[in-house]
């Protein structure tokens, strides 16, 4: 990891979002190079690492601004409520734009003066829209606001983004991704230390949209197994960005895992699964037990498309669990529309849900937070499968 040398010491840096996580690990690694700290974030109560609050930022001279407040849901037009469509476009491009606009008259006096964004590159592949069309125009606002200020400033401030290269395990992730996801994970570690080489450049250093591994390296960097949760396990790539790491294409083992970025030569068929999904729900239902079906409370639809295709049903609210062909008896929570090969992989543990999701495999409506309860399930039953 790289080692402080106090270039940030006597700066001001003011940070949104920096109660936990990303936010929290920029503001410790600039503090510990003798940086003032000042954080805004919804949660109340002060740090103790980190002195400061939003009521004493404008009393301070700010040379560096950390835009990293951001809220998610990752849900398709009709399944995003229109509370949650404003919480992401205020936090996210709204929050960035006023915060960036509050603190510019500050950072203008400043000699480092620099705007740093948590927010992709503008990719406009369609894939990065279609299952969350809401949350990819509030994150996109936010690297917009670097295009257009970058350029609006250029010479007076430095405004950039920067994103991670694979996902980063934090209380977010293990919300989307479920019991196990740390595994696919690298620490905040790892954006702390490219937030920390974005600010020892000069002020002509602006406009870029720059990957945390991709100017680590730059800085010497080698050795990447420090930054993740468990050393040589295979990493989730992470939202809005078509290149993804080598091991996800080697060691992920199912077809279609990352997204098919390009158009592929036609594949042969893929073998006839006799019974597979028919199996696969009878080994799921030998697996149901009272505690399972109240520890879950959910009904689950699924609409496969195949060999055995056709929609299906797994009931974890009735006493015992229920599962079988058709529609349930109730509502579905959740309902998941997939190929039947790729459903058969899901349950065996050779495809994760995460996995499937971001790469459009699998589409989800309904309650999410329900739907990653079942990948907690579909872990205990992969022995089995």
């Amino acid at each position: 990891m790289l080692p402080n040398t106090g270039k940030l010491a006597g700066c001001t840096v003011f940070i949104t979002g920096a109660s936990r996580g990303i936010g929290k690990a920029i503001a410790l690694k600039a503090a510990k190079d003798g940086a003032n700290i000042v954080i805004a974030a919804k949660t109340t109560q002060a740090h103790p690492k980190l002195p400061g609050t939003i009521y004493t930022a404008a009393e301070e001279r700010i040379d560096i601004l950390v835009n990293n407040a951001s809220a998610i849901s990752l849900t398709n037009t009709l399944e995003t409520p229109v509370k949650r469509v404003d919480l992401m476009m205020n936090v996210n491009t709204r929050g960035t734009y006023l915060t960036s606009k509050a603190c510019i008259p500050y950072l203008k006096k400043s000699k480092i003066a620099h705007i740093l964004n948590l927010s992709p590159p503008l990719n406009l592949n369609p894939l990065w829209f279609k299952q969350h069309c809401a949350y990819t125009i509030a994150k996109y606002g936010m690297s917009m606001c670097v295009l257009g200020m970058a350029e609006e400033f250029k010479g007076e401030i430095a405004v950039n983004a920067l994103w991670p290269k694979t996902a980063i395990h934090t209380a977010a992730m293990d919300m989307l991704g479920g019991s196990g996801i740390e595994s696919q994970c690298r620490k905040v570690d790892i954006i702390a230390d490219a937030a920390y080489s974005i600010f020892k450049k000069p002020k002509s250093f602006t406009g870029n949209f720059i990957i945390d591994e991709n100017i680590l390296r730059e800085e010497g960097v080698k050795n990447f197994d420090v930054y993740a949760i468990k050393p040589g396990h295979p990493l989730l790539p992470d939202f809005f960005l078509d290149e993804h790491p080598d091991t996800i294409i080697k060691k992920v083992e199912s077809r279609g895992a990352v997204p098919e970025l390009k158009e592929e030569k036609p594949q042969p068929p893929p073998k006839p699964r006799s019974g597979a999904v028919e199996e696969t729900f009878r080994i799921v239902k030998d697996s149901l037990t009272d505690d399972v079906v109240k520890a879950t409370q959910a009904i689950y639809q699924f609409e496969l498309s195949g060999e055995d295709g056709g929609t299906w049903f797994l009931d974890l609210k009735s006493k015992g669990g229920n599962v079988g062909y058709g529609e349930p008896s109730h509502q579905a929570d959740v309902v998941m529309s997939m190929s039947t090969d790729d459903f058969v992989k899901m349950f065996s543990g050779k495809l994760k849900p995460t996995m499937a999701f971001m790469s459009g495999k699998l589409k989800i409506k309904g309650n999410m937070a329900l739907a990653i309860k079942l990948e907690k399930l579909m872990n205990q039953m992969n022995a089995r499968l």
